[in-house]
């Protein structure tokens, strides 16, 4: 197997506020993996908050002896391997993870959901995710999600009850909160309670990611389910922090691949506690990644690509608001402006 790579710089449609920062663009890499005349295509997403930068990516895909991983059906045995060797760089290990997967369909001719053996008709619909923003600018971004069925608002701010009023002035579409770590404790049970009866689905991770007890004390004090996802970024994290919330965010990018993400879904099952399957912003290669397994999962938050005004790729679409997979080979995406599968 032979493994090259390059940089790619994405816009963002609009510049993407939360808590913590602005961002206006994103650096993702894209790789490629050729054997036996085939090429499976992958992405890396590094996050700094997760102590990954494009320099680490490379570093780690620099490193990788590809003469010892001779077979991409070896997958399995490639993905403990390189998560021993990796333990950190989870999104380097994605990137390689998805382009083997990638590969994998394209040889034995098969949509990767097949692969898996699930049914696309399961494919939840994803919600479309709204950055803090002025109140035009908050109503602007609403409409323009009008093909989505529901909404996920960035909360963990002094103006969260404004942003929640804003958007039940214009649309009564359910909606999932994300407050990013944002909130305290006793700030957290009095913005949730009054968020009770806003149809609000649930709320993502609102207190800091170590603060398990914290979390735990809210669950008992809450009606909305809470959902980590700062606090669960490993699948083994699972077991920690079961008992603290009502859910997980699962995302390719953060628990080291398809196979990771998969066993983070599994796991999460086996205590009882729902799923949604998220993303950073990606391009299309790392959105099918997930698309294409979400059908194990309750809910989709698989916008990334929807985010940015140059994605390189196309193949996916949007079908009453799911991101639907196409029943091309791997991942099914092609490079933009092609005739061939990228890669292939």
């Amino acid at each position: 197997m032979r493994l090259k790579f390059e940089d790619v710089t994405l816009t963002l449609k609009h510049p993407f506020r939360l808590h913590g920062g602005t961002k206006k663009s994103a650096q993702v890499l894209i790789c490629e993996i050729e054997h036996d005349g085939i090429t499976g295509v992958g992405e890396a997403c590094p996050s700094k908050y997760y102590g990954e930068t494009p320099e680490s990516v490379k570093a780690v895909w620099n490193a990788i002896d590809f003469s010892v991983h001779r077979d991409p059906f070896l997958y399995e045995a490639i993905y403990n391997a390189l998560r021993e060797q990796f333990p950190r760089d989870t999104a380097a290990r994605a990137g390689v993870d998805i382009a083997l997967f990638d590969w994998l369909g394209k040889k034995m001719n098969v949509p990767l959901y097949r692969f898996f053996e699930l049914d696309k008709s399961h494919i939840p619909a994803s919600s479309f995710t709204i950055g803090f923003a002025s109140t035009d600018e908050l109503v602007r971004k609403i409409h323009e999600a009008e093909d989505f069925p529901i909404l996920k608002i960035k909360l963990g701010t002094t103006n969260d009850r404004t942003i929640i009023e804003t958007i039940r002035s214009v649309t009564d579409k359910p909606i999932r909160v994300d407050a990013n770590e944002g909130w305290s404790r006793e700030e957290a049970l009095e913005k949730i309670k009054w968020l009770e009866d806003k149809n609000v689905q649930f709320v993502e991770q609102p207190l800091k990611k170590e603060d398990l007890d914290g979390h735990a004390w809210l669950k008992e004090r809450v009606a909305l389910p809470l959902f980590a996802d700062e606090s669960a970024r490993a699948p083994e994290d699972i077991h920690k922090i079961h008992a603290a919330f009502d859910g997980v965010v699962v995302k390719i990018m953060k628990a080291g691949g398809i196979q990771a993400a998969i066993e983070a879904i599994r796991l999460a099952r086996s205590y009882g506690l729902q799923t949604m399957l998220s993303c950073f912003l990606e391009t299309s290669v790392a959105i099918s990644a997930a698309a294409h397994i979400s059908p194990l999962v309750d809910y989709a938050d698989l916008d990334g690509h929807l985010l940015i005004t140059d994605d390189p790729f196309e193949g996916l679409s949007l079908v009453d608001g799911r991101v639907m997979v196409s029943e091309e080979p791997g991942l099914g995406i092609r490079r933009k402006n092609r005739d061939d599968d990228y890669g292939a």
